[in-house]
């Protein structure tokens, strides 16, 4: 375990380069991944595709709720288990997740087969874009649970002290689609379904990757006999702590079926396909966030669990500054040159226009963004699993969605995408109380500490 013996030893700034540098890197290329395929999709297939594939963003943000629900929790916990100095109980851990990730899958797998094309018409389909976004999902379907399987055990071999391995599960996936993507596509005519194919394999080689590293004997924190049979103790702390993004991406779900239906009676499919691009643009810069919150998680619950709490201030700290600082110069170039970064997808003069309008609106006050997420990935990461509940509902849920339903009754199409600065600069407010409130109460647990250890 001498990976895990330097998370209340080394210098934080040093272990939140190790940590975050492997995260953002396998997270960034994973995203600019999506990009191209998107960019194959659109340039190979035509608009009508982009706007399919954009109505399939809900169902892929459910998926993606329930695969973080098991394994940033699990992440989480096995984190503090750890600082605590228990092994056992993340072994435990490791194996109730994974039968919860698998048993889930199936569900919501099923669920989607039978009931597709309702499910996209609820979600903005049209008559044009319905065929694409049909068919892509039900081909990228039987990947999901692998995908889920793949992203959520890499966060928690980062957590157990594996960050640079976690960073080659994303390449392995990465690399292995780009090679796969444009053959599929343009080699084999088969449009958009073959990047959902080519996604598909290339996330099963990554999951095997995965999966293969916790059956290695030669790592202490591995599946073991006796650790699969769930157990709802070691569960409930999981979930508690997983429901927090787990409603990110269920709100997520909810926001793009009012957005997409919402752009398609003021803009049609060309509105729809800008909040494609939009998305596209955006996620990747969030990614980049995410991923410093994946590198700055296992630091923070390990300090957690050890009592270091002056390591897990300056990890927070160090953390949202950097995060700051990217989403300000995301601000700038969607604000500033939002034309050229549309003109990358697609040369199409109608949706150019709509989605160079939609990035300058939507970036006003996105610079406010990275310390958001950090905040409650860092609530997230001590397991207050109430209050990062509550980050995750203010800037999706408590603020987006009323400015969505009203905002466009003032100002049409622009008040969808001003409803996206608004609510951020609300979450942002929200962060700084929360904050503020779980700083003071830090505070006061180490003051008890350094009481309790002079007597």
């Amino acid at each position: 375990m001498n990976n895990l013996s330097e998370l209340d030893k080394a210098p934080v700034g040093k272990l939140l380069w190790k940590y975050s540098v492997p995260a953002v890197v396998g997270i960034v290329v994973m995203s600019i991944y999506n990009i191209i395929d998107r960019i194959f999709i659109g340039q190979g297939v035509g608009p009508d595709a982009i706007a399919g594939l954009a109505i399939t963003f809900p169902v892929m943000n459910v998926s993606a709720a329930f695969g973080v629900l098991i394994g940033v929790g699990a992440a989480s916990r096995t984190s503090i288990v750890l600082g605590m100095g228990d092994k056992s109980m993340a072994r435990h851990i490791l194996g109730n997740s994974i039968v919860m990730t698998l048993l889930l899958g199936t569900l919501y797998v099923s669920v989607f087969a039978l009931f597709m094309d309702p499910i996209l018409r609820l979600f903005g389909a049209s008559d044009t874009s319905l065929p694409y976004a049909h068919d892509f999902m039900m081909f990228i379907l039987p990947g999901l649970v692998i995908n889920n399987i793949t992203y959520s055990y890499n966060n928690v071999m980062r957590a157990t002290g594996y960050p640079t391995k976690a960073m080659w599960t994303m390449f392995i996936g990465a690399g292995l689609n780009v090679i796969l993507a444009p053959i599929f596509i343009f080699v084999l005519g088969w449009g958009i379904k073959g990047a959902a194919i080519a996604t598909d394999l290339s996330m099963g080689v990554s999951a095997l990757f995965v999966i293969q590293h916790f059956f290695d004997e030669r790592h202490e924190i591995r599946f073991t006999p006796g650790t699969y049979r769930p157990q709802w103790s070691i569960l409930k702390p999981i979930l508690a702590i997983g429901a927090a993004p787990c409603i990110i991406n269920s709100a997520g779900c909810v926001i793009n079926a009012i957005i997409n239906n919402t752009v398609y009676r003021y803009g049609g499919d060309s509105g729809v396909a800008a909040i494609g691009i939009f998305t596209t643009v955006t996620q990747l810069i969030v990614t980049f966030v995410i991923g410093v919150c994946m590198g700055m998680q296992p630091i923070v619950g390990y300090n957690f669990g050890a009592k270091r709490y002056d390591r897990l201030r300056r990890t927070f700290w160090l953390a949202a500054g950097v995060c700051t600082l990217v989403c300000t110069l995301g601000s700038l170039a969607g604000h500033f040159f939002p034309r050229g970064i549309a003109r990358m997808f697609t040369s199409h003069a109608a949706l150019l226009d709509a989605s160079s309008n939609a990035l300058r609106l939507t970036t006003w006050m996105f610079w406010v963004v990275g310390f958001q997420i950090v905040t409650t990935n860092f609530l997230q990461s001590l397991g207050e699993a109430s209050k990062s509940i509550v980050m995750s509902l203010s800037r999706q849920v408590l603020f987006l969605i009323p400015l969505l339903f009203t905002l466009p009754l003032l100002w049409d199409l622009n008040g969808v995408w001003l409803a996206f600065p608004i609510s951020d600069f609300f979450a942002a407010v929200v962060a700084v109380l929360m904050l503020a409130y779980q700083m003071r109460k830090i505070h006061r647990m180490q003051q008890a500490q350094e009481a309790k250890s002079k007597t």
